[in-house]
């Protein structure tokens, strides 16, 4: 298996994560008592690959956009993972 495709199963994982986490914390936050996602958790998971994916999510859904860090935090992710894989293409493959 050669490194884009494990670059791109990884990211594919980290977005359908994102996703899910996403949508289980919108439903959570419309039910009393039901365990919520940590804000933190949310965007570590962004960082790690789940912005795009997590960012595109929130709008449909609309959760979370009123938070600024969400709103700015995940387009500066998205920046950032743009970034990384025009060096990797640039450089590695």
């Amino acid at each position: 298996m050669t490194l884009q495709t494990l670059l791109g199963w990884y990211l594919i994982g980290m977005s359908a994560l994102a996703v899910g986490i996403t949508v289980y914390d919108k439903l959570a936050a419309k039910k009393k008592g039901q365990r919520r996602i940590p804000e933190n958790t949310l965007l570590y998971l962004g960082f790690m690959g789940g912005a795009a994916a997590m960012y595109l999510t929130m709008l449909l859904i609309r959760h979370k956009t009123r938070k600024k860090k969400f709103m700015i935090g995940l387009p500066v992710f998205i920046a950032l993972h743009v970034l990384i894989a025009a060096f990797l293409f640039w450089k590695v493959f």
